[in-house]
């Protein structure tokens, strides 16, 4: 990025409303069935069919808007948004337009020094089918049609061109998307289409107040790529801005093999949608014990509880973050910090030993079989010093496989602490008879060698000798010896 140059960037997010119905029918919103099988009159667009709006669509639509602290209009129109696409059969999607469900609003991100990142609008739209260009024998002649994502709910959220970067737009859409799933309303899941991203950006000469002429990049589905294509975009602008050329707006793809965006259409090309108000649709009022409702059932927001994890907790900022990655690993920590007795160690544990099995195993925090208090169980045999850290990692392990608890397989496989100083101070003279050259060293005055003796007796007691004692009972030793 040429440093004369400064990036000013605004996204449209389009995240799907977990609803089990679509927005004006009660077909299925269910991911995966086969093409064309939940569809009726309404979201195919047959003549004659009527739409009635999901009230669980509005009611999540204003969840999203109250944790983004919008203003929920009081009263929104739905509009005709005119367009010819294959999969959009009625020719038209019912949307907003001039009076959205909500206006305002921000978030903020730590990129850019803390940046505030405004919001313009959320507003509820239909999704359009989806054209399917591969997967069949004659993929290079046809265009597939399933029609089943017709008629599922949408908002779209419209941000302020207040981001300066592309790592900024990265993280605001993570962090948006983080929000959207902690409060239910959107799963997040980007491959599936669920949660997609235009980004609008334009370059500018450094200290220039007025923008510059913007390009946006259409449907982008995942963090990494709209980082990587609007920094291909600012670097093209850039070039054309230093080669003396004139950047066009225009809509550009983004092709991810190649790591590079293309023009999809200029703003000659693109469509005058000829918004008009649904005559079918009245509006959609939102009295204020509608919006106090739905604020009832907000969460606890992820930004509050990360706050509170340190300074309830005394956890460090790190921590608290990675633990409210998701509202259910939260809960999860909460609950185990809670039977535990101890939050720093309970962090530990689940950061660590928990989070490394779910990454190998490919699983979420949703699928661990393992109980909190169950983890909680093996944390406070660690803390009275019943077993050591080395030996509660494995039993960890077996009680992730097995369901048994930490008091059971420790009493079964007989791993519970040594703590009798007779058979320590046997381990330990018998790892000095043989590792002379170590002790000699020692009593040289190179004390380095005193931790690789440490490791010898916990290695000859398989894991089990007391740190504690050991270290007190071998230090006396050497000192006899020196």
């Amino acid at each position: 990025m040429n440093d004369r140059y400064e990036p000013v960037i605004g996204l449209e997010i389009h995240a799907q409303l977990q609803t089990r119905t679509k927005i004006f029918c009660g077909c299925s919103t269910a991911f995966g069935a086969a093409p064309n099988t939940q569809v009726c009159p309404v979201c195919l667009g047959l003549p004659g069919a009527l739409p009635v709006l999901n009230r669980r669509a509005v009611d999540y639509a204003i969840r999203a808007a109250l944790a983004l602290g919008c203003d929920v209009q009081p009263a929104s129109i739905f509009a005709r948004k005119n367009y010819f696409y294959p999969d959009l059969p009625k020719g038209y999607q019912i949307s907003q337009y001039e009076r959205p469900l909500a206006l305002g609003g921000s978030l903020t991100i730590a990129a850019g020094g803390g940046r505030l990142v405004g919001l313009t609008r959320i507003h509820l739209e239909e999704d359009a089918g989806k054209s399917l260009h591969e997967g069949f024998p004659d993929s290079d002649r046809r265009t597939y049609l399933d029609f089943n994502r017709s008629g599922v709910p949408l908002i779209e959220i419209v941000t302020e061109p207040d981001m300066r970067s592309a790592a900024e737009a990265a993280e605001f859409f993570e962090r948006l998307r983080d929000i959207l799933v902690w409060i239910g309303v959107n799963d997040g899941n980007m491959e599936e289409g669920s949660l997609r991203c235009d980004g609008n950006v334009s370059v500018r000469p450094a200290g220039q107040q007025a923008f510059g002429v913007k390009a946006e990049v259409k449907n982008v589905n995942s963090f990494r790529y709209i980082e990587k294509a609007l920094e291909y975009e600012i670097n093209r602008q850039v070039d054309v801005l230093e080669s003396g050329g004139r950047v066009v707006q225009e809509t550009r793809l983004y092709d991810s093999s190649a790591n590079r965006t293309f023009s999809m259409r200029s703003k000659e090309e693109a469509h005058d949608y000829r918004y008009f108000p649904e005559p079918d649709l009245p509006p959609v009022v939102v009295g204020a014990d509608r919006i106090e409702t739905v604020r009832a059932t907000l969460p606890e927001l992820p930004e509050a509880r990360r706050q509170r994890f340190v300074a309830a907790y005394g956890l460090p900022e790190y921590d608290a973050g990675v633990l409210t990655q998701s509202a259910e690993l939260a809960d999860y920590f909460e609950r185990v910090a809670a039977d535990a007795g101890s939050p720093k160690a309970a962090s530990n544990w689940v950061m660590g030993e928990l989070l490394r099995t779910l990454k190998e195993r490919g699983t979420g925090i949703g699928e661990v079989p393992l109980a909190p208090r169950a983890l909680a169980g093996l944390i406070r045999l660690v803390d009275r010093g019943a077993i050591s850290s080395s030996v509660a990692k494995d039993v960890f392990g077996k009680m992730y496989d097995s369901g048994r608890s930490a008091d059971e397989i420790v009493a079964a496989d007989g791993l519970a602490q040594i703590d009798d100083e007779a058979a320590l101070l046997t381990i330990v003279r018998d790892v000095l008879a043989r590792h002379g050259d170590a002790v000699a060293q020692y009593c040289a005055g190179k004390t380095a060698t005193f931790g690789f003796l440490v490791g010898q007796v916990m290695k000859g007691s398989g894991g089990k000798a007391n740190p504690k004692r050991t270290t007190e009972l071998l230090k006396r030793e050497l000192d006899r010896q020196g």
